[in-house]
């Protein structure tokens, strides 16, 4: 990557600087995002945040474009231990509205929403080394499980108006307290997610959709809903049926999305997801307890939304979608909640994963619409409920798997059979935890 001849270095220190000054330089530094927020960014331009700096009620929003060769980088600078942080506390408020109602009625498809960072329409941008949180306690009045609470995002990644938008970075990102509404699972809710909203004019612009995505490094933590999605899109009706073309996908989805070496700790709802993408990447990840959020105690005016559902590493609508060297513990219970589920895509495939200890199993084939998958050379020790769930699921290929199941575990989850699976070489080994053991 390099600088063009227009391009800048924009310092900001919430501890020395003033918006008086022209940020060009450490000891010229801005002092609040907003001066950032106010500028017209060029490729190659790098907006550098003061490590040990604190942006409280503060946020940065982003619009303009790098490119392949110079794109714009947001991080950090400084000789302080902590990262630069911003606490956006429910400011950075726009209006999402995917255009269109989405796969199922219940599921809200418009609404204000708070992020700390936000993308819209950007490509070539690559945010690293921040520290980002949104809570919601400053809010009088808002319960934590308040049915109407406000949707806040930690990352919010949008494309809209300039058809496909690439080259997407966020790397070694600490999200963490993204207090958003774990009921409006589609809205930007979470510590990151990106989404494709309907064009005001598809046929001048193009489809909205993402290539080169990378969200690598990332320690997502105590957020609602979604730990990591990348993808949701106002053109879900495309993707329907179980044979997914990959005509299709070059059309409407998102391709070559990479998402590694992340750890997602207590998010609400679903651990890590992409969405609608031929052939995404996730390997090297970690969950762990997600989905707590996912129960009655908290779960608990949902109105007509539905949907108390969750699991940890999984794809939606993708094809040829492949999971590996992941790690999943302690997924809570609900009406899923295993580790990994293969779920209406075509062509999944889960090798070389571990897991341990959730409370919904190890993993699910889900459904009618989730086929040709395969789940190969993986480990699960001790997951709970029942080791698999074959829901309905026409043809799940299990081989060279090792379940350590403890005693009482039944290997198919009650009420999540009917559907048949194959398996080549698995091995079954009983654990029994008496009191003797």
């Amino acid at each position: 990557m390099h600088m063009t001849s227009l391009s800048a270095t924009y310092y900001v220190s919430q501890r020395t600087g003033s918006d008086e000054n022209d940020g060009r330089t450490c000891s010229t530094a801005f002092a609040s995002l907003s001066a950032i927020n106010r500028r017209h960014l060029q490729p190659g331009d790098r907006i550098l945040l003061e490590r040990g700096s604190v942006f409280y009620g503060q946020y940065l929003h982003v619009t303009d474009s790098g490119t392949k060769e110079a794109p714009i980088v947001i991080g950090a600078y400084g000789t302080a231990d902590a990262p630069p942080r911003i606490d956006a506390c429910g400011q950075g408020i726009w209006y999402q509205d995917y255009g269109t109602p989405l796969d199922a009625p219940t599921h809200v498809y418009h609404g204000y929403v708070s992020s700390a960072v936000l993308l819209y329409d950007a490509e070539h941008i690559v945010v690293e080394d921040l520290e980002i949180t949104n809570e919601g306690s400053m809010i009088p009045g808002e319960r934590y499980s308040l049915g109407e609470k406000m949707n806040r995002t930690g990352v919010a990644v949008v494309a809209k108006d300039k058809g496909v938008r690439s080259g997407i970075t966020l790397r070694n990102l600490w999200i963490h307290d993204v207090h958003g509404n774990v009921y409006d699972k589609h809205m930007n809710n979470g510590g990151i997610y990106m989404t494709a909203l309907r064009p005001e004019c598809e046929e001048r612009t193009g489809v909205a959709r993402y290539r080169d995505v990378v969200i690598e490094g990332c320690f997502v933590h105590r957020v609602s809903r979604w730990g990591i999605a990348a993808g949701y899109t106002y053109a879900h009706d495309k993707f329907r049926g179980a044979e997914l073309e990959e005509s299709v996908f070059l059309n409407y989805g998102h391709e070559n999305v990479q998402i590694r070496n992340n750890y997602v700790k207590e998010a609400g709802g679903d651990g890590i997801t992409p969405m609608y993408a031929l052939r995404p990447l996730v390997e090297h990840n970690m969950a762990d307890s997600v989905a707590c959020e996912i129960n009655d105690r908290i779960y608990c005016e949902p109105g007509d939304r539905m949907g108390k559902v969750a699991a940890a590493i999984w794809p939606w609508k993708c094809k040829d979608a492949l999971f590996r060297y992941n790690e999943v513990a302690d997924t809570r219970l609900n009406q899923d909640g295993m580790a990994y589920d293969a779920d209406s895509g075509d062509g999944t495939v889960y090798e070389y994963n571990y897991s341990r200890q959730n409370e919904g199993g190890c993993v699910m084939f889900c459904l009618q619409e989730a086929i040709h998958n395969t789940f190969r050379n993986n480990i699960s020790y001790d997951d709970l409920g029942g080791t698999i769930s074959p829901s309905e699921n026409p043809d799940a290929l299990l081989q060279d798997n090792v379940y350590y199941v403890r005693r009482g575990v039944p290997f198919v989850r009650k009420n999540m059979d009917g559907g048949s699976f194959t398996q080549v070489n698995d091995r079954v080994v009983a654990l029994d935890f008496g009191p003797d053991k």
